[in-house]
């Protein structure tokens, strides 16, 4: 008899089929039976469903838990929001390899801790522990945790040329003809073992962290392209996934790298999916260059296989003062970011370095005035930079002023102008901001001046907000739903006080609810049955036979539910420190992984987290995987379950 029956629920399999009403048994771990009236004995749990979507659970196929997994391998901000499997190690950096500190050098936080914003002390207390040195011993490494979701490794590029040539030489010189070839091992070893697949970064403002290196790159941004395909070449043999990030200011090395996806030039298609598809403030063509590349690569001409990531959300970013995720994109910034964070005098030095102040308004004032191709790029949304530049798209969550919370920082700034233009007879909503006006030098100038001025009183006293990309929700729609592209870059786990989207999964399910339960269907196939397809795991679908990892969904609780009203900053003691998190309430009902509860109506089950509920998932083609299903198909067999 079944373990446990979903009685009643609207049933999406994964494949994009139109829901049915039904029931779900679970068995042994596996589904063992799909239909009505499903029979239970006094063993059996049953959940009523009515009203209820119950799908396949979901993948979270862009994150950067390999950190996390050390501290909390349960991942329970990934479990509670309906994610049963994640892939990890993008982006290049991971802890495939160890620690591998040698020679003084500290790889895991010299290549974290800019790249992903996470604390040192955090980094480093992983570092300590990571105490394997090779991609087996990885993979046994995390067969012995915990785990919550399912935990998909893929080999990164970075800690492979870390590992062959050190971190120092890996950024500072090219590789012998021997060490390409010793990376090239190390890859077919990694794909022999079941790795999903390998990643690499080019995005140009990912920095190392620690002296003497924190003027460079990570290591994955200086291989050339003779190394690239080289290494390629071994993940395309096996038919797994390249994820790779573009170096997004020159289209034509872009274009050139993305061309390894293709059959046609090399026989063979390279499955490659990209970072990411975004509609920018700053450039509204970016996207759409995005989606002609993706076309172009995957045309009967070239014959690739190659998808872009979209992020199923507004993309907003916190600042602690003049440090964020994406400063390290503008010189002057970058700067600031290379300090550490408590090095405020570090700061106010640079703050108030004339010849750095120079090139600070230079950058923040380009194109704001004049008739300027600067200025008809910036009129046009055609840009260079993330960054916007703008006070009104710069929202204040936190500083020494109570009514400035809350507020976009051009309000305060034209009461600053206003304050001045009469002398301060007007425009100072307080005493106390009027006493802070009165330490701005008068006139203002400019907005680059007020900002200046914000940063050298308050440094990251001063916490501000701003949503740089997928601003237009119909826009966002048509991306999640192009055929070009994959939902899925929600960057879990990565940037611990900032963006790290765990519920972007939940997102596209609300932005597809309007339309109806088909229009419903093929979001969760975008979500489940597809990714799981292109990076070959047994994963994805729900079918008598399958792996029971699932979730139940509330539709009245999502439809309710204002993703932009629900961020909270909460203290998570494993990394000491805070996090930003959206846990929506009541969405999720209950959620599923190897046929063990994990999570229901708003509280874990008892032993979660304690014990093992997921597993490591390999390339569905590996030949542990095919063990694995064939012992859990028996185990079904001998508990009397029926497989069809």
């Amino acid at each position: 008899m079944p373990d446990t029956i979903y009685r009643n629920a609207l049933f999406f399999d994964g494949t994009g089929a139109s829901p049915t009403r039904t029931d779900i048994a679970v068995s042994a771990g596996r589904i063992s039976a799909i239909g009505h009236m499903l029979v239970a004995d006094s063993h059996t749990t049953e959940i009523a469903c009515d009203g209820m979507w119950l799908m396949p659970g979901l993948l979270d196929i862009h994150t950067h838990l390999d950190l996390e997994l050390e501290l909390d391998p349960a991942l329970p901000e990934v479990v509670r929001h309906g994610t049963t499997t994640v892939v990890i190690g993008n982006c290049s950096i991971g802890v495939t390899y160890g620690n591998q500190r040698r020679a003084g050098e500290d790889p895991i936080v010299d290549c974290f801790a800019r790249v992903e914003n996470m604390p040192k002390a955090v980094l480093s207390t992983v570092a300590d522990a990571c105490d394997w040195t090779d991609s087996q011993s990885y993979l046994d490494h995390l067969s012995s945790l915990n785990l919550g979701p399912n935990v998909v490794p893929l080999i990164p590029h970075s800690m492979l040329r870390i590992e062959v040539m050190g971190l120092r030489d890996s950024i500072s010189r090219r590789p012998t003809r021997r060490e390409r070839a010793r990376m090239e091992r190390l890859v077919d070893a990694g794909m022999a073992q079941g790795y999903a697949g390998f990643s690499t970064d080019a995005l140009p403002f990912h920095f190392l962290a620690n002296d003497p290196h924190k003027k460079r790159k990570i290591p994955t941004q200086y291989a050339s392209f003779r190394e690239l395909r080289q290494l390629t070449g071994v993940v395309r043999r096996y038919g797994r996934v390249w994820q790779a990030t573009p170096p997004k200011d020159d289209i034509v090395d872009a274009v050139r790298s993305f061309l390894l996806t293709s059959g046609r030039l090399f026989g063979r298609p390279l499955k490659t999916t990209v970072l990411a598809a975004i509609d920018l403030q700053t450039n509204r063509a970016a996207v759409s260059m995005c989606l002609m590349l993706s076309a172009m690569l995957n045309s009967r001409l070239l014959g690739g296989m190659f998808r872009f990531q979209v992020l199923a959300a507004s993309f907003r970013i916190w600042s602690d003062g003049a440090i964020n995720p994406i400063a390290d994109e503008i010189p002057q910034l970058r700067a600031l970011n290379e300090l550490e964070l408590d090095d405020r005098a570090g700061r106010a030095r640079i703050l108030n370095d004339p010849e750095w102040i120079a090139g600070f308004r230079e950058m923040w004032l380009k194109g704001k005035s004049g008739w300027t191709p600067d200025r008809l790029r910036r009129l046009l949304r055609q840009e260079e930079t993330v960054l916007t530049r703008s006070l009104a798209d710069m929202k204040v969550a936190e500083c020494p002023l109570a009514n400035w919370q809350g507020e976009s920082l051009l309000a305060p700034y034209e009461r600053l102008l206003r304050w001045q233009h009469t002398k301060g007879r007007q425009g100072a909503a307080s005493a106390a901001e009027a006493a802070f006006f009165a330490t701005f030098p008068d006139p203002v100038r400019d907005d680059a001046t007020f900002l200046l001025h914000l940063l050298r009183q308050w440094d990251t006293d001063l916490r501000w907000e701003t949503t740089f990309a997928n601003r237009d929700p119909a826009r966002l729609k048509k991306l999640l739903f192009n055929p070009q592209t994959l939902p899925g870059f929600n960057d879990s786990g990565a940037h611990l006080a900032n963006i790290a989207f765990y519920d972007g999964n939940l997102r596209f399910l609300k932005i597809a609810q309007p339309d109806g339960p088909e229009k419903v269907a093929l979001a969760i196939h975008r979500l489940t049955g597809l990714p799981a397809d292109f990076f070959n795991l047994n994963a994805g679908r729900l079918r008598v036979g399958a792996q029971a990892d699932l979730c139940v969904i509330d539709p009245e609780a999502l439809r309710r539910w204002n993703p932009e009203e629900t961020y909270e900053f909460v203290h998570r003691s494993e990394f000491g420190c805070r996090q930003v998190i959206n846990r929506p309430t009541g969405v999720v009902r209950h959620v599923m992984i190897a046929g063990l509860h994990v999570w229901t109506d708003g509280r874990y089950a008892p032993g979660f987290g304690t014990t093992r509920h997921g597993r490591v998932m390999r390339a569905s083609d590996h030949p542990l995987e095919h063990q694995q299903a064939c012992a859990m198909a028996g185990r079904m067999a001998s508990d009397g379950a029926a497989i069809t």
